[in-house]
């Protein structure tokens, strides 16, 4: 019974690293195509404060995301016995995900296969999704 346990208990802990490395490395892809759109002029960062980490620079922008993310992993890590945590987790990458739909979308918009009002479309329906789930 005690290998079960053991057993278990080293499976749930293998499947939060792995979701929370997904979670870090979704940020890190997160920050590097906000900077590649920011800088070519393709679409500005949504988040004020971040933004004006960027018009420092490209490397304190990307510090503090890098930051935000590991700051985020360890604290999943650690409380990943709690149920908040690992529903904390499963929201974070509903979230990132969807942003990575979005930055699927204002690239194919970049590289002209899309027009721009239809990633605006899109933008405003999916912020419409996340504020429904945000307030329910």
């Amino acid at each position: 019974m005690l290998e079960f346990n053991t057993f278990s208990h080293r499976y749930v802990y293998m499947s939060l690293l792995r979701q929370t490395f997904l979670l870090f490395a979704l940020n890190l892809l997160d920050a590097l195509l906000t900077i590649v759109w920011v800088r070519n002029g393709v679409a500005a960062e949504g988040n004020q404060m971040m933004a004006r980490l960027l018009d420092i620079g490209n490397l304190p922008f990307l510090a503090v995301k890098v930051a935000i993310g590991a700051l985020a992993a360890v604290v999943i890590l650690y409380w990943g016995d709690l149920r908040v945590a690992r529903y904390g987790l499963s929201v974070a990458l509903a979230v990132y995900l969807g942003l990575m739909t979005v930055h699927i979308f204002t690239g194919l918009s970049a590289f002209g296969y899309i027009s721009a009002s239809t990633v605006k479309e899109f933008s405003d329906w999916s912020g419409q999704i996340v504020a429904f789930f945000m307030t329910a």
